[in-house]
């Protein structure tokens, strides 16, 4: 026998290191408008190619091309922009607020905002979403009130969660909206449940699972994805795929998958991937999949192509593992400008009504702010009585935390 090498072990690297010049030539990006729009009903094994391409609607010229456009009015994309603007907005005054010591803990979304905004805009009432910390667009786009999302993050006396959750953590289950989890990837297994649920029941609504790339390691997210296609669940499993977790580029959760798209292809489940940054093509890829799902047609995932922009959250510095200018070079552009830009081409916006509607949409957030702040934040102004982390578990209160309270004084 011939002498053995010594093994050696593997660990994935990104192309570039902070200090080098960024580089996405292993993006493979289709021409707008190129990618086949299937019928509802599509077998899984028939769209397979979808897992490995990328849906796109708007081209470089801002037009809308190809099978998934024309889903959307210019009054239905004048939303989408307005809350994709807010969201932004909201960010930036949110992302101050946290260096100012107003909150202990702020995530921005900057570069992502289309994903849930538009995403939202394809839903039907009483479905409900089981996000992350970086869907606050479900809110925004749903018409949940600023100042109850600022209440929470400021741990206010008005506080909706009575100080009990994150400061991003929200949870309006009366808007589609779930209890985030600080605890990543168990979101997933808790929606295919919930749709599941809703399939025994004979009920109409339909789930929505979120996921970083990142967590998509985590063991609860194949669990979920085993569930989902065994059982044919009602839920619509999203992956977004942001280029980065905390630290780590998405090689390392990905694999040798090729595409996180493709983790759905060995479930048997149709897949498909979508640019993130354009507004239209998510909003169209997301009606297909909810439609297959209130349909009882089973599960659909969803990868969506985008990159954040910001740190991770207020307690990251992203320069110490991506070049600074590795976002400028991102080939998919900026979610807000690409709608911007294409409603100009259309003739239903200018650079001028933008700027104003930039300015109207900072004050309504600033105004939200005040009004909020007028209620407390993190080191000043009334708080939620302690009393609180006693109610709102146990529709009954067992007699240990009626001891406890007791004890405590309340």
């Amino acid at each position: 026998m011939s002498e053995r090498q010594p093994l050696s072990f593997h660990v994935p690297a990104p192309a570039v290191r902070p200090g080098g010049t960024p580089d996405f030539s292993d993006v493979t990006i289709p021409k707008a408008g190129s990618v086949r729009r299937p019928p509802v009903d599509a077998r899984a094994e028939d769209i397979r190619d979808l897992a490995f391409s990328i849906i796109r609607v708007l081209n470089r010229e801002s037009e809308a091309v190809g099978p998934w456009a024309g889903l959307l009015s210019d009054a239905e994309l004048l939303e989408g922009l307005r809350h994709m603007m807010t969201l932004r907005a909201f960010d930036a005054r949110m992302q101050m607020a946290q260096r100012q010591g107003k909150t202990s803990f702020y995530m921005q979304h900057m570069g992502e905002e289309a994903v849930s905004c538009a995403f939202r805009k394809a839903l039907e009432p009483g479905d409900m979403n089981f996000p992350t910390y970086r869907q606050a667009g479900l809110l925004i786009a749903g018409g949940y009130p600023m100042v109850e999302m600022m209440n929470q993050i400021y741990s206010n006396e008005n506080d909706p969660l009575k100080g009990r959750q994150l400061p991003v953590l929200y949870s309006v289950r009366d808007h589609g909206f779930f209890t985030v989890s600080g605890n990543l990837a168990t979101q997933y297994i808790q929606a295919v449940g919930w749709a599941m649920a809703s399939a025994m029941k004979g009920d109409t609504k339909i789930a929505a699972a979120w996921i970083g790339d990142g967590s998509t390691a985590e063991s609860d997210f194949h669990a979920a994805l085993v569930f989902a296609s065994t059982y044919k669940a009602p839920v619509v499993l999203n992956i977004v795929n942001n280029q980065w977790a905390i630290s780590t580029f998405q090689g390392i959760a990905r694999g040798g998958s090729g595409t996180f798209a493709a983790r759905g292809l060995g479930f048997g489940m149709p897949a498909l991937r979508v640019d993130g940054n354009d507004y239209l093509a998510v909003h169209a890829v997301a009606k297909w999949a909810v439609e297959r799902a209130h349909r009882g047609l089973g599960p659909t995932v969803i990868e969506y192509v985008t990159y954040r922009v910001g740190a991770h959250s207020t307690s990251d510095d992203p320069s110490a593992y991506r070049p600074k200018t590795e976002s400028d070079a991102w080939p998919l552009g900026d979610p807000v400008i690409r709608l911007k830009n294409h409603l100009i081409a259309r003739g239903a916006w200018s650079e001028e009504r933008h700027k104003q509607r930039e300015a109207e949409i900072m004050a309504e957030v600033i105004a939200a702010q005040k009004e909020a702040e007028a209620h407390g934040t993190l080191h000043s102004g009334p708080h939620p009585s302690a009393r609180d982390m006693f109610e709102g578990v146990y529709a009954e209160m067992p007699p240990h935390l009626r001891r406890q309270r007791q004890q405590a004084g309340y």
